[in-house]
């Protein structure tokens, strides 16, 4: 696999950290490209590699392309806009990262097959220093034989990786896993927010949820950041958003109620109203303990 020229689209704080991940491995990074070009250049010359100029550019010199980009809109015009990556795409690989809808993964997937390139979703369970450490938790969907092809480089970058199915199937299951995380956070919030309402010592508080049926991944993840106020993001509240909307879209299009993930939502909602959109997740904390900026 380490003779494969690859690409990067999207060069945020994940993908700037899976390309570093990467190239540490020994893998040729041939190109990156950002529509923001301060931060492509800057990589690009970490990297000793191309800044492309253009997406038809970077798939041109790239057998294999990772996307990591916001959301459907970002993604379909980096695919279907004046300048895109089918451009001059055949035998070309585009392993896509975000965490989009299903329908546009299964469309991604129809797509590249009449240029004559192939599309996986390789969704993504985790967070920053996971990525740049080779950590990530990897969801995989599309053609499996594909999967199998290139898995020693996925194995590279990830800690565990599951393969869940035809295209589409693993934006369901990551929909599903950041429903349900944002579900406990939100539950979290509201906990400790009472719980210092009622004057409670809130370290104490946690080290009873941890024993407790109470306890949760995000008790771990998040509680210290809702006590401190620090809210540096690692996934935003308005990716959390945006998350828990695809998943109630599945609901509906299968006649599911989810209560708990429409009061979710429309807490992660009031954060990007009121101006906290890049907060952590953590952040909606602001809107449960007293005197807060979403409480006062």
């Amino acid at each position: 696999m380490k003779d494969k020229k690859i690409g990067f689209v999207g060069l945020g704080r994940m993908g700037a950290n899976m390309a570093r991940r990467l190239k540490d491995c020994g893998y040729a990074i041939s190109g990156v490209f950002d529509i923001n070009n301060e931060i492509k250049d800057a990589l690009a010359s970490e990297l000793s590699t191309a800044a492309s100029p253009t997406l038809a550019d970077l798939t041109a010199c790239s057998d294999i392309v990772f996307t990591v980009v916001t959301n459907d809109v970002a993604m379909d015009a980096i695919f279907f806009g004046d300048d895109n990556l089918f451009t001059r795409a055949k035998d070309t690989l585009f392993i896509n990262c975000a965490t989009l809808s299903p329908d546009l993964h299964r469309k991604l997937e129809a797509e590249s097959a009449k240029v004559g390139a192939e599309s996986l979703e390789a969704c993504m369970a985790s967070s920053i220093p996971q990525a740049r450490n080779g950590e990530l938790y990897l969801m995989i969907g599309g053609n499996e034989e594909t999967f199998n092809a290139i898995k020693p480089m996925l194995d590279d970058m990830s800690k565990d990786l599951s393969f869940v199915g035809q295209a589409g199937k693993a934006a369901e299951v990551k929909a599903l896993v950041n429903m349900v995380m944002n579900v406990n956070t939100a539950a979290l919030a509201e906990g400790l927010g009472l719980g210092h309402a009622l004057g409670l010592d809130l370290e104490m508080l946690c080290r009873v949820f941890s024993q407790t049926g109470a306890n949760s991944r995000v008790l771990e993840t998040d509680a210290e950041d809702m006590l401190s106020r620090d809210h540096e993001c690692y996934f935003s509240a308005e990716h959390a958003a945006k998350d828990s909307g695809i998943a109630l879209d599945q609901a509906a299009k299968h006649g599911l109620k989810l209560p708990l993930a429409v009061a979710t939502l429309e807490q992660y909602k009031r954060m990007v109203e009121l101006g906290l959109g890049e907060y952590d997740k953590s952040g909606i904390a602001e809107l449960t303990f007293p005197g807060r900026k979403g409480t006062s």
